[in-house]
């Protein structure tokens, strides 16, 4: 890049071209500008929703990805530099004497895939441009993803089903950081989900947290959880307490199936100032935190019963204060239910370890989320017969700067 004024003008350009464009027409725009700035033969490429491929966007085709390459995650420079969250240099090309780079197009934590550039030069100021271009990708691309059926044809790498197509759309980004917390969830199986569900929101200083399992596996699980998600969305947005929260989805629950569906689930609140956690169970495992990757326990609360049962079981708020650093674990019965050919389950125990052991080695937390869920089905031979979700909060405390790796 020829000097910081004209990589800012070529930013401040390309924000504003890209107003009004589709997906589509995306990679020649943003290459036509990046390389008005001495950036050449830009690309990008998308994750799919696995996280084990890099797909590139060309812009050609149903799926705006024809004619393009496909980089495995695992095993190759452009993976590493997707899975560090790390902008990562190939050596000089020739004749030209180029460097190429690999630079994660993230936004906060949430990685959406990595760009590559070449460049002339190779110094600090370069590699700040290069951030700021991808930091600027990130956002472009995800004003144009949630209208577009070539964005999510891209990240598919086989047929969804109904159920899922509604649990994607219905769900929150995978990856939050913000307010001293980091967030992370994962689902499978991705593309044939039935009745799991994730949710999490932030306001002012409380972070909302919730994972739910509708009974059955099929697209009316779905729909199920769907409902519950709303439910649970809408009575906390006028304010009400857990208790109610959960109360409210059990009336929507039974006034539109009777007692013949039901979710169970975990709700939460996290003082994101104190750390003071408060929690209901409806019928759920319950949630775990790992302190220091050396102390693990599991949070007790007796259970109220699904939502939907209309046990009327009372409804016990718990409580437990998380210290700086803590993650607190909510999950759902396939990720420690998943059975090898042996019939042997994954466990508890193997999915605490495997947390503790690859967060303790410098990987982000999403990276983690990311080789567990691949573990999981790895233990299953590659099929879930039942949804498996995480939802993992990490409570950082005065560590804001950490957040972003």
């Amino acid at each position: 890049m020829e000097n910081t004024g004209d990589t800012g003008r070529m930013l401040r350009r390309l924000m504003q071209a890209a107003h009004t464009v589709t997906l589509e027409q995306l990679p020649g725009l943003i290459a036509c500008h990046a390389e008005a700035a001495g950036t050449y033969d830009v690309a990008v490429f998308a994750v799919d929703i696995r996280e084990t491929l890099l797909r590139q966007i060309t812009g050609r085709g149903p799926d705006a990805a024809a004619g393009g390459e496909e980089i495995r995650i695992d095993g190759t420079l452009p993976g590493r530099a997707y899975q560090r969250v790390a902008l990562l240099a190939e050596p000089p090309r020739e004749p030209s004497g180029r460097h190429r780079w690999w630079v994660p197009v993230t936004d906060g934590v949430e990685r959406i895939g990595v760009l590559r550039a070449d460049t002339e030069d190779d110094d600090g100021n370069v590699r700040q441009d290069l951030r700021d271009l991808a930091s600027l990708v990130a956002l472009i691309l995800l004003s144009k993803r949630s209208f577009s059926d070539s964005y999510a044809r891209l990240v598919r790498t086989e047929p969804m089903n109904v159920a899922a197509e509604m649990q994607w759309k219905l769900m929150p980004p995978p990856a939050f950081a913000g307010h001293d917390v980091t967030v992370g969830a994962a689902s499978e199986p991705a593309y044939e989900m039935g009745g799991d569900a994730f949710d999490y929101a932030v306001s002012g200083n409380t972070l909302h947290l919730s994972v739910f399992d509708a009974m059955g596996h099929d697209t009316t699980a779905g729909i199920t959880a769907n409902v519950a998600v709303a439910a649970c969305r809408n009575a906390r947005r006028q304010g009400a307490s857990l208790a109610d929260t959960s109360r409210a989805v059990e009336g929507v629950l039974v006034s539109h199936f009777g007692t013949s569906r039901y979710v169970t689930g975990i709700l939460a609140d996290l003082d994101l100032d104190t750390g003071h956690l408060t929690w209901i169970n409806r019928g759920h495992h319950l949630p775990l935190v790992i302190r220091d990757n050396r102390w693990t326990a599991e949070l007790t609360c007796p259970p109220a019963g699904p939502m939907g049962t209309c046990l009327e079981l009372p409804i016990v708020v718990s409580r437990h204060q998380m210290e700086p650093g803590d993650r607190l674990l909510l999950y759902t019965d396939g990720i420690v239910d998943a059975r090898d050919t042996t019939g042997q389950r994954f466990g508890r125990d193997r999915f605490v370890d495997f947390v503790v052991r690859h967060h303790s080695g410098r990987q982000t937390l999403h990276e983690t989320l990311r080789r567990l869920m691949h573990a999981v089905l790895d233990h299953h031979s590659g099929k879930l017969e039942d949804d498996a979700t995480v939802l993992l909060t990490e409570w950082r405390a005065g560590h804001q700067d950490r957040l972003v790796p």
